[in-house]
């Protein structure tokens, strides 16, 4: 079943990007589409069915050099059961709602097999982030990582007529890459440490690391805080954390269904895999953690600081996206792996829906993404906004404080601030006054963006609003079945993911270690830390309906009155102009400095000036020598012998 699973989505690649000449572009993508619904039904089979224990099944020797050796094996424990729903439920769907949204798409009216490729890259993402959370050696789950890192390339940039998607396709690439050169110098440092890149045995061995320094550049450090520090710098670039978190935006040059796949479920939960998957090894290493917990909740109140003032509908759930992904890590790095597993699952769900929530209002509107342009489409896609509706509920966290009744991200997002207040330890709360800032902000700006976008009058092009319909049902119905994720994945699946059957649950998938009491100590923090995330979105959300309903002036008078601020935010903290102004512009100037000083004055014009003289001169000299006369040969052979008789008679016996 698991083999079914894992190559499924390879398979629908493969027919629909080299078939579709044979078959046609319909039976392409239908059977790629289907190859996924098969994945995603065998997923929930395992996911209701599996009881728990680590099962290894091997395919077939990946890498064999010496006495290394690397097999392609699937690895199925909790971790990868929770994985695979949420992977292949999310790309079934967005396969399915791409039937639709790629219809009659104007960028490629003339171009006949622009879906076909669109649907061989959906697949081929789906098949490398499959090969990454199955992986049982780090070999193979980078080769996962690495071919995510490829299949956004091209999703980001299908648009490959577009500079801007070109350019963002580019940033995403280059940027990943930064932070798997640090997860490589990870792998490469565990397998120097321990021998091994198969994860049981790093794990049976991640004790006596915490006990061993290695020397890194200038300084001795401690083998398990450097080891989960470059893993993390890994982890980092593809969850897009601080710093590495400029390509996320840019991304949404791509199609709304490559949002959808990329940002809710798939790639940028990588990172929070890959650190759950290595607990056993963060156990040992506190001051990775503590570093994670920084990290995190500084990406979420960043990420949510900016999605307050963006236009663009597609821009602010990606902010958001970047905020949620930052709550997961502020969990992880207090050492409750599950609540950031569980904010995973149900962000996946509500994620997933809100972007394509955004691309059913965006195909209406008739691919207009600036929310200024909207108002007033609840009476035009009435089953779009009630979907949104219930994304937003969910993701700003609606439900019945101190109880286990709410939409999902009620239950996880109070799941990891509870857990962050119980660490007791600086980071921890450093964290939880973070994250409850966030929060607020997170229901502020997912207001913003239903209040502006379904309420209110009408704004921009009328003749656009005119015409304005909902979705066709290939779209629609992925929008309904995630919005009944969004609802009910929190309250059913609470006690697995953080209540009472939580350690049966995951089992041996992660380790907790035996001075870790988070996890115990969230279920017995004060009853106002339990009713604080529900106290900060309601904040959020009234100061968004006084904003955006009852004074809709203000927000421009604010702008206007706290213009340093408001520019601080509209531009991202600067990190683009920060980063054109230290590392690209640099970075051009050098490489223009060695194309005209190198390649066009000391290659193009002085060596090929030398050349251009001295070949000449060396040829004649060269014809001179191959005379054609035979005592002219003789006399060479002889001169010749007699140096090396005079070399032999000088040197030969030493």
């Amino acid at each position: 079943m698991e083999l079914v699973i894992l190559f499924s989505p390879l398979l629908g690649a493969i027919l629909s990007g080299f078939g579709h000449h044979l078959y046609g572009e319909k039976i392409a993508i239908y059977s790629a589409t289907g190859l996924l619904f098969l994945a995603a039904i065998l997923s929930w089979i395992i996911f209701f069915t599996f009881d728990g224990k680590t099962q290894i099944t091997q395919i077939f020797t990946f890498i064999a050099s010496d006495t290394f050796v690397s097999n392609w094996s699937i690895r199925l424990d909790r971790l990868t059961s929770v994985m695979l729903v949420v992977v292949t439920t999310v790309s079934a769907l967005v396969h399915l709602y791409s039937v639709g949204y790629m219809h009659g798409d104007p960028q490629w009216k003339e171009h006949e097999s622009y879906k076909p490729r669109f649907f061989a890259y959906l697949s081929f993402f789906s098949f490398a982030m499959l090969a990454l959370v199955t992986s049982n050696n780090l070999i193979q789950l980078f080769f996962g990582w690495e071919g995510v890192g490829v299949a956004s390339y091209l999703l980001i940039g299908f648009y490959y007529r577009k500079p801007s998607a070109n350019a963002a396709a580019i940033k995403a690439f280059i940027v990943n890459r930064v932070g798997d050169f640090g997860m490589a110098l990870g792998i490469f440092a565990l397998f120097t440490l321990t021998g091994s890149v198969i994860l049981d045995d790093i794990f049976t061995q991640a004790e006596s690391l915490s006990q061993r320094t290695i020397p890194f550049l200038w300084m001795e450090v401690n083998a398990a805080e450097l080891a989960g520090i470059l893993l993390f710098v890994g982890a980092a670039g593809k969850s897009a954390q601080l710093f590495l978190h400029t390509w996320l935006p840019d991304a949404m040059e791509g199609p709304t269904p490559v949002s959808a796949l990329i940002h809710a479920a798939t790639m940028v939960t990588a990172g929070v895999f890959l650190v759950c998957r290595m607990s056993p090894l963060y156990e040992f290493a506190p001051v990775s953690l503590a570093v994670i917990t920084i990290i995190g909740a500084i990406t979420a109140i960043f990420a949510a600081s900016v999605g307050l003032v963006q236009n663009d509908i597609k821009r602010v759930i990606a902010y958001s996206t970047c905020s949620q992904l930052g709550y997961m890590f502020a969990a992880a790095g207090v050492g409750v792996y599950q609540a950031a597993m569980f904010h995973l699952f149900t962000h996946a769900f509500f994620k997933a829906l809100l972007f394509l929530g955004a691309g059913s209002v965006i195909h209406a509107m008739h691919h207009e993404q600036d929310m200024r342009n909207y108002g007033g489409l609840r009476s035009k896609v009435p089953i779009t906004f009630w979907t949104m509706m219930i994304g937003t509920l969910a993701i700003t966290g609606f439900g019945i404080p101190l109880t286990h009744y709410g939409f999902a991200g009620f239950l996880s997002k109070d799941a990891i601030v509870e857990s962050t207040f119980a660490a007791a330890s600086e980071t921890g709360l450093f964290a939880f006054i973070l994250l409850l800032l966030a929060a607020a902000m997170t229901s502020f700006y997912s207001w913003r963006l239903i209040f502006m976008t379904f309420f209110g009058p009408r704004k921009g092009d009328a003749d656009t609003h005119a015409h304005a319909h909902e979705s066709p049902w290939s779209m629609l119905v992925p929008l309904v079945v995630l919005a009944l994720g969004s609802v009910f994945a929190g309250m059913i699946w609470y006690p697995e993911f953080f209540g009472y059957q939580v350690n049966e649950f995951f089992g041996p998938s992660v380790f907790i270690g035996s001075e870790n009491h988070v996890l115990h100590d969230a279920h017995y923090v004060p009853g106002w830390v339990k009713a604080s995330p529900f106290i900060a979105m309601v904040i959020g959300f009234g100061l968004s309906w006084l904003f955006y309903i009852k004074s809709p002036d203000i927000p421009g008078a604010l702008a206007r009155s706290q213009r340093p601020l408001y520019l601080f935010l509209l531009n991202k903290w600067y990190f683009d102009e920060l980063y054109e102004a230290a590392l690209v512009k640099p970075a051009k100037w050098l490489g223009t400095f060695l194309w005209k000083k190198g390649d066009g004055m000391t290659i193009d014009g002085v060596l090929h000036l030398v050349a251009k003289r001295s070949i000449p001169a060396l040829t004649q000299l060269a014809v001179r020598l191959q005379s054609g006369y035979l005592f002219h040969y003789a006399l060479m052979i002889v001169l010749g012998m007699g140096c090396i008789l005079i070399y032999v008679a000088l040197f030969g016996g030493n």
